[in-house]
């Protein structure tokens, strides 16, 4: 047991970081409650009571210090209040901060803008605005910390009209802004989308001499290009003097917030190059790229920088369980969370949501009741992830209990994205009379997304008359959305109604509209290589298109019939067959045989839905060449393995 003359004896010398460690690492029930007085003294006198928490992380003991003090004579003064109240904030107890506004109170402390200001903090922090806003109400002085600290509580609640509606009465009051107000008002604009007010406010930084401030400069970045404007991000990144980790993390993101991906890969390369090393956040940031790419050669390669780091948090795992997920790698996504020890909704969500694109429905649903179990909540993406595994399936049993539990058993009102769900749940099952009706009884207004959602289930069954009155209801809701016109063109043409499908396309030409160009990708050696329909840009093509024409022939042999119901033009056989021929994704998997050691595993993503003739094309080709090609569409992912697909042809 530590004694109270050894306590007192540290206390003396001054070595106070010494007695908090012997005290706290101490067993606490065998500490005299003298030690604790006489370390509480000295703290107090060398206004260091922060040490307890900050230094060793105990806040309970912090707590007790704080008590013991009350139990003294001795009265606590702004240094001590302005320690104790950040712990109340680590650890989100609002309880214990309501009960030292009242010691503030009944010490006289109203009055002080520190204190008072901290007190701010901490009520925002433990999720109290109403509170906060209440202490700076009362406050007969503010000065910029005050202000600082009503501004960020408004922005971290998401109040973004509080917090701007704050900072011009700020203004207005004279109080000159400092980096601090800068770093809270400026994430209010990026929340916003607001480029005219991020403009604004980047003039006022410029008069007010902030430009050179390293985390303004970085915050200014990050609200750009969250704007919308990624030359102005890079520019003021291109003119800092000195980046650090927080400003190259900010270029990033903005990158991969806009989908620049592979340029946010290039600039995570060229941040390592500059010898900056990354943190948990860069990680956060760089992995969505990899999985938006699909690149899962580099994934790996920051998963390995993961580990050499020590980076690996709950936050980090998740993200890397998100980007094998997306990167065709469910085995690893599931073992990677199996490590996670307390899984929270997010974590949850994201292998609920991998299994379901990759078409493990079962899985997926298996998951869900697992975390049911848990100590997570369900929430509403939980319920999204799940609908969408039973669409992919045709579980339409399961998909109703959900939808129905969702609501009477989770209190969880469903969005626009459940009924899409259920739409594609219901249409995709034959149900389509079924899903007009749920449609029209939905208690929301059905927006643009669950009318494309049943063009897209009409195509699917041929349905011509259903599909042209949807159409029609798509042109008049949004007379420029491409989809629409490319859906029921499809309908049109896989009818044999060129006549029509000619109509639409005049239609299209004459607004100005232009179908989005079907592409896809594939990793080889870390390197992304991108193609369009019909591509003679790459280097190999002549490699490429013959690889085609052999693999034409042998699928033949095998029984292959081309599909040309998805070419739009009435033209003779020979010509359609030689338009599927090339589609982007075909090109891609041709590529990759020719780059790849034979038994690798090819793996493409493609922008758009696969088309019928592909996804028949690519079964035979797995077949053929006895290797496995996984392919991630706009809608899912495919597993084609030895002439099947995992979808079982039903997507």
């Amino acid at each position: 047991m530590p004694s109270t003359a050894h306590i007192r004896g540290l206390c003396r010398e001054g070595r106070l970081k010494d007695a908090l460690h012997i005290l706290f690492t101490a067993n606490n029930t065998c500490v005299e409650s003298s030690a604790y007085l006489h370390l509480l003294q000295a703290c107090i006198d060398k206004k260091a009571l922060a040490e307890a928490y900050r230094k060793h992380g105990f806040p309970q003991e912090a707590f007790t210090l704080f008590y013991q003090m009350q139990r003294t004579a001795v009265q606590p003064d702004h240094f001590t209040f302005s320690a104790i109240l950040p712990v109340c904030s680590s650890v989100a107890s609002l309880k214990y901060g309501l009960q030292i506004h009242g010691r503030i109170l009944r010490c006289g402390f109203q009055s002080n803008v520190v204190v008072m200001s901290t007190l701010m903090d901490m009520y925002s922090k433990c999720g109290s605005m109403d509170n906060a806003r209440e202490v700076f109400v009362k406050m007969p002085q503010r000065d910029v910390v005050a202000w600082n600290a009503i501004i960020a509580g408004y922005e971290q609640h998401g109040l973004v009209e509080n917090a701007l509606m704050t900072f011009k009465k700020m203004q207005l009051t004279g109080i000159e802004p400092n980096s601090a107000t800068f770093a809270s008002v400026l994430p209010v604009c990026a929340k916003m989308g607001d480029l005219k007010l991020t403009m604004e406010i980047h003039q006022i930084i410029i008069k007010s001499g902030f430009l050179r401030d390293a985390v303004v400069v970085t915050s200014l970045i990050d609200t750009y290009a969250k704007c919308g404007n990624i030359q102005e991000a890079h520019r003021l990144f291109d003119d800092m003097p000195e980046r650090d980790m927080v400003s190259w993390t900010a270029i990033i993101a903005g990158h991969v917030h806009i989908g620049l991906v592979d340029k946010a890969l290039d600039i995570f390369k060229q941040m390592q190059s500059a010898g900056v090393k990354p943190d948990t956040s860069t990680f956060a940031s760089i992995l969505p790229a990899c999985a938006k790419l699909g690149a899962l050669e580099q994934g790996t390669e920051i998963h390995r920088k993961v580990l050499e780091s020590g980076f690996l948090s709950d936050i980090i795992v998740t993200a890397l369980v998100d980007m094998y997920a997306k990167c065709g790698s469910i085995e690893k996504a599931f073992d990677l969370f199996e490590k996670i020890h307390h899984p929270n909704v997010i974590s949850w969500n994201t292998i609920i949501a991998g299994h379901a694109m990759h078409g493990y429905s079962k899985d997926a649903l298996s998951l869900l009741e697992q975390m049911k179990q848990s100590s997570s909540k369900l929430d509403h993406v939980s319920f999204v992830c799940v609908l969408f595994a039973c669409s992919h399936a045709g579980l339409v049993e399961d998909g109703c209990k959900y939808f129905s539990q969702m609501s009477n058993s989770y209190c969880i009102m469903p969005t626009v994205d459940h009924y899409v769900c259920m739409v594609d749940l219901l249409g995709r099952a034959g149900y389509l009379e079924e899903t007009l009706n749920f449609i029209i009884k939905m208690p929301i207004t059905p927006g643009l997304v669950v009318w494309k959602c049943l063009l897209g289930v009409c195509r699917l069954h041929k349905n011509i008359c259903l599909g042209v009155f949807v159409s029609r209801l798509l042109f008049e809701m949004d007379p420029k959305n491409a989809e629409a016109y490319v859906l029921i063109s499809n309908i049109y043409a896989e009818a044999g109604m060129w006549g029509d499908a000619q109509n639409v396309r005049k239609l299209m030409k004459e607004r100005g509209i232009i179908k989005k160009p079907g592409s896809s990708w594939i990793e080889v050696d870390k390197m992304i290589h991108a193609f369009c329909v019909g591509d003679k840009s790459h280097p190999q093509t002549e490699e490429i298109y013959a690889m085609l024409e052999k693999l034409s022939l042998e699928m033949k042999a095998a029984g292959y019939i081309p599909d040309t119901r998805s070419v739009l033009n009435d033209l003779e056989k020979e010509e359609k067959e030689l338009l599927i021929c090339h589609h982007s994704e075909k090109l891609a998997i041709a590529f990759g045989l020719l780059n790849t050691a034979p038994g690798t595993t090819i793996r493409v993503v493609k922008n758009l839905r696969v088309c019928v003739d592909c996804h028949t094309t690519t079964k035979f080709i797995s077949k053929i060449v006895a290797r496995e090609i996984v392919v991630r569409d706009a809608n899912r992912f495919h597993h084609f393995k030895n002439g099947q697909c995992s979808c079982g042809d039903y997507w």
